[in-house]
């Protein structure tokens, strides 16, 4: 009986946790005032300069979801004025990584002109919540 009640418990705090983990998949997080600092010259460099707001893609070699978040992004600034895309690939970088804080692939910085990192999402992003948490930064 012991043994079935651990199954039990073990099941449902899995799946609590697999609620939480896709809950939190993709959901746009604004940069708060201490973390919505200069991003490291790394970054920096792949910035778009004809664009207002670049959104930096983190990949790695091993990342499952890197494609889905690329067709996304390329899609939102492809069809968005004032809006550039480009990727920095983390596999080899673990100071770049542990740097911007980054614990998983794919993350996505959005970057204004002056290489203020302006907010960051983990996983896939939703690209009506990204445009419209970018709205304010864009050109109209």
């Amino acid at each position: 009986m012991t043994g079935a009640l651990v199954v039990v418990a073990t099941l449902l705090v899995a799946t609590a946790i697999g609620f939480a983990l896709r809950a939190a998949n993709g959901r746009v997080r604004t940069a708060g005032p201490d973390a919505g600092g200069s991003v490291p010259d790394e970054v920096r460099a792949v910035l778009d300069p004809a664009a207002a707001v670049t959104l930096v893609q983190l990949t790695s070699a091993y990342c499952a979801q890197c494609g889905q978040a690329e067709k996304v992004l390329a899609g939102a600034a492809a069809a968005t004025g004032g809006l550039a895309h480009t990727t920095v690939d983390l596999t080899d970088r673990p100071e770049l990584a542990a740097r911007l804080a980054v614990l998983r692939t794919p993350t996505t910085l959005a970057v204004d002109a002056r290489g203020v990192e302006l907010l960051r999402i983990g996983g896939v992003p939703k690209q009506a919540e990204l445009l419209d948490a970018l709205r304010d930064h864009l050109p109209a």
